[in-house]
């Protein structure tokens, strides 16, 4: 990927302090601010089988959409004073499919009147050193599960769940990692000592009926770069009280009406590493109660569930890619996210099954200009119902997309 492209990427998907964009700078008295962003659209061509079908409707669905990053406009300021690095930042997420009930005046049209809707991701301060870390207080790209979406190849494509009526397609969430999410924190960065470097942070809990639990957050990481070889090593892990208010009804493990929790915790292995034109990437994640049952996002459990069963999770994706004298980039990415014996609220606990959801990804990346991207995927994604009797058909998606990406 093209070393431009690649900062624009971190700066818009994970820009833990202002420093890290790479956009427009402009300076403005004690201030320098930076304007960032992407711009993308693809056209996607999925045809579902199995269970992925939906009654009366074709299996081929032909849309022209954003891919896993919206488009986004990003505006951030630093400064430093007194002795401190001062910075904010804001962005802003939309599509290019106004097909779906992401509408803000959820008309559906797809006309003037058919808005994709706007999604404020990010808006926080940071202030500190380079010789005693930095505090980060406000919403921003949740800390476990970080490396592993920054090191999804598909950031810059499209993925799984291409058809689908949204801003943003999966990429490979939900088939390798589940979704690190835009999460209200406070959080702090220690100093880079030789490349080690750590970050925690105190979230605000999802998966709650009254809030009264934070969540806890944390990874450690060391990243090399010689003269051959490059890389970055990773371990994380989260802890949550999550919970349930559930009503009463046959086959109620939770009780009728009371709150009832349950510990949600996960653990994270990754590494990466570069050379010679060729990348590689190993991630690994282990947890329980990290979802609601479908693998995807974290910590959404349905909240007045007339049944919960706590479940095990586990995944984790590979990933090669090769940059061409050409400059274009070719890569292969295998993932699984498994739920083991997780039910869906309201499901019953007889015949269950392991539930699954796998992906197997080819791309090609060819940076057209410092800022522009061509992209080209090929994703075949198969999914296993946790919730379904043993010997239920599953569901099977195949996708090819094809478009650009311009970051700013």
């Amino acid at each position: 990927m093209n070393k431009n492209i690649k900062l624009a990427v971190a700066g818009a998907v994970l820009a833990l302090s202002a420093t890290a964009n790479a956009g427009i700078i402009i300076p403005a008295g004690d201030w320098t601010v930076d304007i960032n962003g992407n711009v993308n659209t693809f056209f996607t061509n999925t045809k579902h089988s199995g269970a992925a079908l939906t009654a009366n409707q074709n299996d081929s669905r032909q849309q022209f959409q954003t891919g896993l990053l919206p488009s986004s406009f990003g505006l951030g300021a630093k400064t430093r004073q007194n002795d401190i690095d001062v910075a904010f930042q804001f962005s802003f997420w939309t599509g290019a499919n106004a097909n779906g009930a992401d509408n803000l005046n959820q008309t559906g049209g797809n006309g003037g009147l058919g808005y994709s809707s706007l999604n404020i991701r990010q808006s926080y301060l940071t202030f500190g050193d380079k010789s005693w870390g930095t505090f980060l207080a406000g919403r921003n790209l949740g800390v476990f599960g970080s490396d592993a979406i920054l090191s999804d190849m598909t950031l810059l494509g499209v993925g799984s769940f291409a058809g689908g009526s949204g801003s943003s397609t999966l990429g490979r969430i939900g088939s390798g990692y589940i979704y690190a999410d835009w999460k209200a924190q406070m959080a702090y960065t220690t100093p880079n000592f030789g490349g080690f470097e750590a970050t925690g942070a105190i979230t605000e809990g999802t998966g709650q009926v009254d809030n009264s639990n934070l969540g806890y957050e944390g990874k450690a990481s060391y990243s090399f770069a010689g003269d051959a070889v490059s890389g970055k090593f990773w371990v994380g892990g989260k802890t949550l009280k999550i919970q349930t208010s559930a009503v009463a009804g046959a086959g109620n493990t939770v009780g009728t009406g009371a709150i009832t929790e349950f510990d949600a915790r996960g653990g994270e292995v990754g590494a990466k590493f570069s050379a010679a034109g060729v990348d590689l990437v190993g991630y690994l994640y282990q947890g329980k109660n990290m979802d609601a049952g479908v693998g995807q996002a974290i910590n959404t459990i349905a909240t007045a569930a007339a049944n919960f069963q706590e479940h095990d999770n586990n995944g984790g994706y590979i990933q090669a890619t090769y940059v061409m004298p050409s400059k274009t980039k070719l890569g292969i990415s295998y993932g699984k996210n498994v739920i083991e014996k997780g039910a869906l609220a309201g499901a019953t606990a007889a015949g269950l099954r392991d539930g699954e959801r796998e992906a197997t990804i080819f791309g090609a990346y060819h940076p057209l200009t410092k800022h522009l991207n061509l992209v080209a995927e090929y994703n075949m994604l198969d999914t296993t119902s946790a919730s379904a009797a043993a010997g239920a058909e599953d569901g099977k998606s195949k996708t090819v997309s094809l478009g650009a990406i311009l970051f700013f």
